[in-house]
């Protein structure tokens, strides 16, 4: 018997099958499709799957969703983006499993929770900054999915100060700001000449002005909106992962200024904002954790 952990994102897919006791195995990883999306996604599943019997996979995927009818809107895959029912289309590939979708940055949360930075906290926020912004919600020790599934999107948090216009068709969310495909728009609209987070990153620590300007923006967004929902929540410790995350002081110097410049209630003092150690594949893993799980519940 086989459970698969699936991660759908705009910067990757990837897929692992889940051992309940050596984690995430026989990883493949591929790039987002441009066409024919479920096509390449179920040829993932069944080369990962081999001739093994899946009994459970969990699904992270970027959102919107709904949680419940396992449906994935996500506005990063154009195909997708009226809706597409995953979880039928993974039941009708392997018709004995049991199939759960969640929010990416759920997944995340859950990661963390059991493996990572917020082991043993009760009430929590993870924040995953890559191409896009998402997040993740502990709260009385369980990862909140709210409503829809949706609960813990803090990318489209409105951060003050900032009026950019963002794929939601809003103004000033966090994602529009702080999101990698934001800050590489922004940044080659104002004469910079690359094309990805990962060399936007590499500017910056060379020293290219415009790199560090998008990761001061993104910073400073990113710790006014931290503090935002720290402060309707109560939490006491954030985690912040993904690959913009990498980007170091050029990014961390104005986010722990923006914290420590609006983090002014008593409650907040102790607010403590760290890195994620889990890497890349955090929602993978959180994925598979959803797996097992359901799988567990459902014997």
């Amino acid at each position: 018997m086989t459970i698969l952990a699936l991660e759908i994102g705009p910067s990757r897919f990837a897929v692992g099958r889940i051992s309940e006791t050596e984690g995430t195995q026989q990883m493949r990883v591929i790039a987002p499709p441009t066409r024919d999306v479920w096509a390449a996604c179920r040829d993932l599943l069944i080369e990962v799957a081999g001739n093994d019997r899946v009994t459970a996979v969990g699904i992270g995927a970027s959102g919107p969703i709904d949680m419940a009818a396992g449906i994935i809107a996500s506005a990063a895959i154009p195909e997708w983006r009226t809706g597409f029912a995953i979880a039928a289309a993974v039941r009708e590939v392997f018709p004995h499993c049991v199939v759960m979708l969640a929010l990416d940055g759920a997944c995340h949360a859950m990661a963390e929770s059991n493996l990572g930075s917020t082991r043993g906290e009760l009430d929590t926020l993870t924040v995953h900054v890559s191409a896009r912004v998402t997040g993740g919600l502990t709260v009385g020790g369980l990862t909140v999915v709210g409503r829809t599934g949706n609960a813990g999107h803090i990318g489209h948090v409105l951060v003050p100060g900032f009026d950019d216009i963002c794929e939601c068709g809003g103004h000033g969310c966090l994602e529009a700001v702080a999101g990698g495909t934001a800050m590489v728009r922004w940044s080659r609209a104002r004469g910079w000449g690359g094309s990805s987070e990962s060399a936007l990153i590499d500017a910056a620590e060379a020293g290219d002005p415009t790199a560090l300007a998008a990761l001061e923006r993104a910073g400073t967004a990113l710790g006014r909106a931290i503090v935002s929902v720290a402060a309707v929540l109560d939490v006491g410790l954030v985690v912040v992962g993904g690959t913009v995350a990498d980007a170091g002081s050029a990014l961390w110097s104005p986010l722990g200024r923006a914290i420590s410049d609006r983090a002014r209630l008593g409650f907040l003092s102790g607010l403590r904002v760290v890195r994620s150690e889990l890497g890349e594949d955090a929602i993978l893993v959180g994925a598979g954790l959803i797996a097992v799980a359901v799988k567990v519940s459902s014997q």
